[in-house]
């Protein structure tokens, strides 16, 4: 199963390698993301203002947005991307796309006292939590203690 890790940006120095660890294990270890796949973008700020404007009417840079991918409904409510071949595994799903900027992860990671490692850890856990239907604005704290409890597992 492939995960895209992509660094659109340039102003800030970034090691792919122990990310693209991080997101597999990520993957292969979250329940809520089982058999299923998702992109990393990096981007600067200036493109992330530009995201959250337009998706959520914000005027500002932010650190992470999760964009969820919604299946075509070409035939009917049917989700066939789980049913697998005749005697085979089910293919993954595309669960969508995680957009972080790097400028705001640094500028957090400063603040946090935390290595941009880690800080860019949480981010993705965060954005992926998201991916999979979980809302922070929405819920009654379960997305936090899930975040909190998977950091724990994960030692970020």
């Amino acid at each position: 199963m492939m995960i895209d890790v992509v660094n659109l940006q340039r102003k800030i120095k970034l090691d792919l390698a122990p990310i693209r660890a991080f997101v597999a294990d990520l993957s292969a270890n979250v329940e809520e993301s089982a058999n299923a796949t998702f992109t990393v973008a990096f981007i600067g700020d200036g493109r992330m203002k530009q995201l959250n404007e337009l998706f959520r009417g914000k005027d500002t840079t932010t650190d992470v947005l999760s964009f969820p991918h919604e299946p075509d409904d070409f035939a009917g409510s049917t989700d066939f991307s789980r049913q697998p071949p005749e005697g085979g595994t089910p293919s993954p799903i595309f669960l969508g796309d995680i957009v972080i900027s790097a400028e705001q992860a640094q500028k957090q990671a400063t603040e946090n006292d935390l290595s941009l490692d880690a800080e860019i850890k949480q981010l993705i856990l965060h954005g992926l939590l998201h991916l999979c239907g979980h809302d922070h604005e929405t819920d009654t704290g379960e997305m936090n203690t899930r975040e909190l409890a998977l950091r724990e597992t994960f030692g970020i």
